[in-house]
């Protein structure tokens, strides 16, 4: 015995069935793709997608809906929809937006400085900060390393130091962070450090930082800070005062240039005999 539900049983089954996005259609008008990775083909055989680019859709031309949007984002995700459109890359290169991206995962207090180049907001992982530890007489890398708990190979590369007499021609370390903690509730100023020959959001765990100290030790322009490269020549070398400084002459003060340029000298005086 048939029930009256049988009826139209095609009908019904059609009616039950669920509607997948690919069979969407919309009368007296293209057939539009819901995601990034499908496609639909009209009858012209034309795929339309929809984006910011084609479509009539408010929300992504709405100024306020995109804010809303993009504070939610990561800065990696954030990079990206800048590059969607002039609209999108407006509203997504605030400066406020992407410090706030920027701070959110570490939960900073703020982030003070310009950096050189607006790459720098394209990404915020733990490399990209570092801590400034005053140097006293007594510190060394290995003892550096120990007190903020990081590995000695890592505070080098961070501050561009081949060996640890690197140390005496400076009167600042920056060290990595090896404790996201001392992020929390903290401020980072962005400088870009003369020795490490890199830009990175600086923590000043003892309080605000020195922004005349800072300057002079960025140019080396200070006698203690030359006393110090020349010193640290002399002991590297295992020369006098006077062939120190004329290395770093030759070299337009750069310490590392220095001591290519005697290596240089040295090997070819042995290989000629006059060593």
């Amino acid at each position: 015995m048939n029930c009256c539900c049988n009826e139209d049983e095609d009908e019904g089954e059609g009616i039950l069935q669920p509607l997948h996005p690919h069979s969407l259609t919309i009368p007296n008008a293209p057939t539009l793709t819901l995601g990034c990775a499908s496609s639909a083909r009209s009858n012209g055989g034309e795929v339309t997608v929809l984006s910011p680019m084609n479509s009539n859709f408010e929300a992504l031309v709405c100024r306020d809906v995109l804010r809303t949007i993009f504070e939610k984002l990561p800065v990696v995700d954030l990079a990206r929809a800048a590059c969607v459109c002039r609209l999108w890359w407006s509203v997504a290169s605030d400066r406020e937006m992407q410090t706030r991206a920027f701070k959110a995962p570490w939960k900073l207090k703020d982030v003070v400085g310009n950096p050189s180049s607006g790459s720098f907001w394209r990404d915020n992982g733990l490399g990209r900060f570092a801590i400034s530890h005053h140097l006293v007489r007594g510190d060394s890398v290995a003892s550096l390393a120990v007190k903020y708990s990081v590995q000695v190979m890592d505070i080098k590369r961070l501050n561009n130091m081949m060996s640890d007499h690197g140390i005496y021609s400076r009167e600042r370390l920056l060290i990595p962070v090896g404790n996201f903690d001392l992020l929390i509730g903290g401020t980072c100023y962005i400088e870009l450090d003369a020795y490490a020959k890199r830009e990175v959001a600086v923590l000043y765990l003892e309080g605000i930082p020195d922004r005349k100290a800072n300057c002079l030790l960025n140019r080396v322009c200070s006698d203690r800070g030359k006393r110090r490269i020349i010193d640290s020549l002399k002991r590297s070398m295992q020369v006098d005062d006077g062939t120190a400084r004329y290395y770093l002459s030759i070299s337009d003060g750069d310490p590392r240039a220095a001591l290519t340029e005697f290596s240089e000298d040295l090997r070819w005086e042995r290989k000629t005999g006059l060593a």
